[in-house]
């Protein structure tokens, strides 16, 4: 076997590898002996068969095609050690030819970081500002979750609650038909059709009322997308929410442990501060991470994008099947393709592999460690906030590969709080 580094680059090292007729041929004599025991060929007991009735039997590619299953693996192990290569994930290989047999291997390496200076990163968080619109916002929401619904003698207006029979058809086949049915009157309301709250209002109780509407081109069925839908409604009933004063009864009836309107106020107000707060925590970690990250240089090997995407692509896949959406019924919705999908993921999983490498680095450079009481504390965490089974999910929780990945997850969190308190200043975060 004859290997040759041909060049190494973004984190990549090429391989050409050639190997001796010798090899190749004890290769096909350990598939031979393999297949012939398998094969059912007329006139010859299974393993009986000659190699060259074998061949005919089953084509020569046939048998060259297991050979080199079976070899290609062992050699490429073999040079890898040859060239002293390190690999971080499995290799691309291509067969070149094969006469004699040539295959290309590319093989990720270890991403290479080169931290910049972050101890001189200076950033300071964006001051948290509430206003007393939002509280008010806020209770006004609040007051529609609480308020009643009342009959009214009067047309249908935006913002009613009406119940309507509807019957629909699309070229003469059944589209939307119920009886009774609930419905509020919204402006700009997608659902069931754009336009339809729009043919509602002004409608009196009691009143029939035909019309058609275009369903919009990206409608969630493709078969009926850009189709005219013909409609016939009757308003059996409209009610009109009327809305809970703004006192102190009002207060109470929000929250029970609230007796005055100013009380409740304060309180939203307080939630409103920590959820503000948090939210800038969260951007000034990003500003400072993209900071760190900016003043670094990294280079990995493109399968680890490859492999990122394939994790988000799969997690969205996930998310889509607990709203009860297949993949198929989403890519429909949207107009596209899974490989179109998958492309919109690349930006962000190179900036997460990104941010990973450079956290990692910073984690060994600033000597981050994790304690097994933390890791247990965390754990702890995770059980008491799952509903159902806490001993099994405990179980599951606490395998080897499980606590690596709190173990992870505890280490960038820990290095990132590293890293606010050297952007902030602060003399405790200096290295020593």
């Amino acid at each position: 076997m004859k290997v040759t580094r041909e060049k190494t680059e973004n984190s990549q090292a090429f391989l050409r590898i050639e190997m001796e007729p010798a090899e190749v041929e004890e290769s096909l004599e350990q598939s031979y002996q393999r297949l012939a025991k398998k094969a059912n060929i007329p006139g010859f007991r299974k393993g009986k068969a000659p190699r060259v009735v074998l061949e005919r039997y089953i084509g020569k590619d046939s048998l060259l095609e297991d050979a080199l299953n079976n070899l290609l693996p062992q050699a490429y192990e073999k040079a890898l050690k040859e060239q002293e290569i390190e690999a971080i994930a499995n290799p691309s290989i291509e067969i070149a030819q094969t006469d004699p047999v040539v295959f290309k291997a590319t093989v990720p390496l270890k991403p290479t970081i080169e931290l910049g200076d972050y101890q001189q990163i200076r950033l300071a968080p964006e001051p948290v500002e509430l206003t007393e619109d939002e509280v008010n916002t806020v209770i006004e929401q609040l007051r529609r979750q609480h308020a009643t619904w009342e009959p009214v003698e009067r047309p249908a207006d935006f913002d009613d609650l009406v119940a309507l029979d509807i019957e629909s058809h699309i070229e003469e086949k059944p589209f939307i038909n119920q009886q009774g049915v609930q419905y509020q009157i919204l402006h700009d309301q997608p659902l069931p059709v754009p336009g339809f709250a729009e043919q509602l209002s002004g409608m009196k109780g009691g009143e029939e009322k035909e019309f058609k509407l275009k369903l919009p081109e990206d409608y969630s069925r493709a078969e009926l997308a850009g189709k005219e839908a013909r409609f016939k409604v009757r308003v059996s009933e409209i009610k009109q929410q009327r809305l809970p004063e703004l006192d102190d009864e009002f207060a109470s009836l929000v929250n029970p442990d609230l007796k005055t309107l100013d009380s409740l106020r304060e309180r939203i107000s307080a939630n409103l501060r920590l959820m503000a707060e948090e939210k800038a925590k969260r951007e000034f970690e990003e500003r400072v991470v993209e900071a760190v990250v900016d003043s670094s240089q990294v280079e990995f090997p493109p399968v680890l994008v490859e492999m990122e995407i394939a994790r988000l692509f799969d997690q969205q896949a996930r998310q889509l099947q607990t709203s009860n959406i297949g993949l198929e019924e989403y890519l429909g919705r949207v107009g596209k393709t899974e490989e179109e999908l998958r492309e919109e993921l690349r930006p962000l999983a190179i900036k997460r592999v990104t941010s990973s490498l450079v956290l990692g680095r910073t984690a060994e450079e600033e000597k981050i460690e994790v304690s097994d009481a933390e890791i247990n504390a965390e754990l702890e965490n995770m059980v008491q906030s799952v509903t159902g089974n806490k001993d099994e999910v405990k179980k599951r929780l606490d395998s080897p590969q499980a606590r690596d990945s709190i173990g992870q997850l505890l280490a960038t969190r820990k290095t990132i709080q590293r890293l606010v308190e050297i952007a902030g200043g602060s003399t405790n975060a200096r290295k020593k």
